[in-house]
């Protein structure tokens, strides 16, 4: 009984004599932090004081997981963006330095997601599983690590494809009024990358939530999410967002291309992207320019798409071919910001909105569109059907002009506007819709031969569509010919009109009947459906 206290006292003193052991061999690392405090928070950006030795663009850490850049680096205080909810933040708050610049999750983990710029998962998924970040500010690759355009992105829109390619590695521009098509012409071409061993990167900016769900519900029914990232920064998420969700795609879409993979990134659209960073401008006090926007917003987009490239073989000859879109007002090309998205890119598709309102879909603009890069990269194939068929097409557009002031026109006259009103019906495509290679060289190869001319431009919706599903019983020597670097030879150039002819044999035989009650079958009197009015042959 006696020994039970000293044998307790003994534990308790060997307890204790560990602790002090513990406490003597401990050496206490002291890891210095800067802190500073908010001195104001605003709509979207922070002041803040007491931090010295803080960089430019350096993340700096809130409270409550908001993170913000340092962005003004003025004499009394720091202009900070912020990158989240900023509705918990006070003056008075802690601000900590974290030592290095903002940067986002990259690699496979992110394909089929929809993310915001900051990597968080927006789709219900899970967290990002991702062992691998890159800064969204990277240098862009020198002249001598790129190479020459010389594959191209086939985008599935005949429009485009025929008349304004686009090769892997350039970078062209969509612009067009509100609500003519800008977006769907983006998503297509996304689409169409199924099974083309293309990467793609979607990246939102200031679109609407409801917006943003109807492109990633497409993408997914078509099967197109699964080769995709999403990147979304929606109109009600703050401005710091908006400016950093094009740089934060751009570093994922980089990734991919120095694994020498190609890669298609599409920004929609840098109009909001601009807007955004005004607004942050503005609210930091920078000085103004050209219509209340900074004096170094071109250069915003500059360093942004000059990241879009064809690496050459010693960096692994990967590719990222950007697609930015922009909106303007009363088709106004040379306002500031699509002035200077023209002059940076490598092209534009402009979009007009009177073909918008005549059913004419993609209401692409021939005439004011161009790529100055993508045709080196056509195939040979197209190249040699749409040069015949672009000039037909430009003096379609002279003539109907021409032929609203309704003066008499010659035989000659009257047919080239009918051959171009055919080119224009064909032209036309139905959006999520995209075309093979074999079918669009078969409709165009048709249209050159003049193989449409007969059919009345009622017939032509029918007539296109049997003739593209007809297409995909082509021998596959033919096809796989078809999309070869060779030219396209006689021989199959002679089997395709052939085979077109018989296909639109049937429409011919329906026109002839038609025409029975009119002495010209093959041009109807009056205006087309899809022209302005006047447009039509005077009888």
């Amino acid at each position: 009984m006696t020994e039970e206290p000293h044998g307790l006292l003994g534990v308790i003193d060997a307890a204790f004599d560990d602790i002090s052991n513990a406490r003597h061999g401990y050496t206490p690392e002291l890891i210095p932090r800067e802190v500073g405090r908010i001195t104001e928070v605003s709509s979207g950006i922070a002041r803040v004081s007491g931090l010295p030795g803080v960089g430019f663009e350096e993340l700096l850490s809130f409270p409550v997981g908001v993170n913000g850049i340092a962005f003004n680096l003025d004499e009394d205080d720091i202009g900070v963006v912020l990158l989240g909810d900023y509705s918990q933040l006070h003056a008075g708050d802690d601000v900590v330095r974290t030592g290095r610049v903002m940067d986002v999750a990259v690699g496979d983990s992110l394909l089929g997601r929809v993310i915001d710029p900051n990597g968080r998962a927006l789709d219900g998924l899970g967290a990002i599983a991702s062992d691998k970040r890159l800064p969204i500010e990277r240098r862009a690759a020198a002249i001598m690590e790129r190479a020459p355009v010389t594959e191209p992105l086939q985008t599935g829109v005949k429009v485009i494809d025929a008349l304004i390619p686009i090769g892997r590695g350039q970078r062209e521009l969509i612009l067009g009024d509100r609500q003519t098509g800008k977006s769907a012409i983006a998503v297509d071409t996304i689409l169409n990358q199924r099974g083309q061993d293309v990467l793609c990167v979607y990246c939102a900016i200031g679109q609407r939530a409801a917006a943003v769900a109807r492109v990633v519900s497409v993408l997914r029914e078509s099967g197109a999410l699964e080769y995709t990232v999403v990147v979304v920064a929606e109109g009600n998420d703050p401005p710091g967002l908006a400016y950093i969700a094009p740089y934060a795609a751009t570093s994922i879409a980089e990734h991919f291309m120095e694994q020498g993979r190609d890669v298609l990134i599409v920004y929609d659209d840098l109009t909001q992207h601009a807007r955004a960073y005004r607004e942050l401008s503005l609210l930091l006090r920078r000085p103004p320019g050209r219509e209340a926007f900074p004096g170094d917003i071109f250069y915003l987009h500059s360093r942004l798409l000059e990241r879009s490239t064809h690496l050459n073989a010693r960096r692994g000859g990967g590719s990222l071919t950007a697609l930015p879109v922009i909106e303007t007002e009363a088709q106004n090309i040379s306002a500031y910001i699509p002035n200077n998205l023209i002059s940076i890119t490598d092209g534009q598709i402009v979009l007009s909105p009177s073909l918008f309102a005549l059913g004419v879909l993609p209401a692409v603009d021939v005439s004011q569109s161009v790529s100055r890069v993508g045709g080196k990269a056509q195939r040979a194939a197209y190249r040699a059907v749409t040069g015949d068929l672009k000039l037909a097409y430009a003096q379609f557009e002279e003539l109907e002009t021409f032929a609203r002031f309704g003066a008499r026109l010659d035989d000659e006259t009257r047919h080239a506007i009918e051959h171009g009103r055919r080119i224009r019906a064909c032209l036309k495509q139905p959006e999520s819709d995209p075309l093979s290679v074999s079918a669009q060289i078969t409709i165009l190869l048709a249209l050159t031969a003049q193989l449409f001319d007969p059919i009345s431009l009622q017939q032509m919706a029918s007539a296109e569509q049997a003739l593209r599903v007809a297409a995909a019983g082509l021998p596959s020597g033919l096809c796989a010919r078809l999309v070869s670097p060779e030219k396209l030879s006689d021989a199959d150039r002679a089997s395709i009109i052939a085979f077109a002819r018989r296909t639109l044999d049937g429409f011919l035989a329906t026109s002839s009947l038609a025409g029975h009650a009119s002495p010209d079958a093959a041009v109807p009197p009056g205006p087309a459906p899809d022209a302005t009015p006047g447009a039509g042959p005077v009888p």
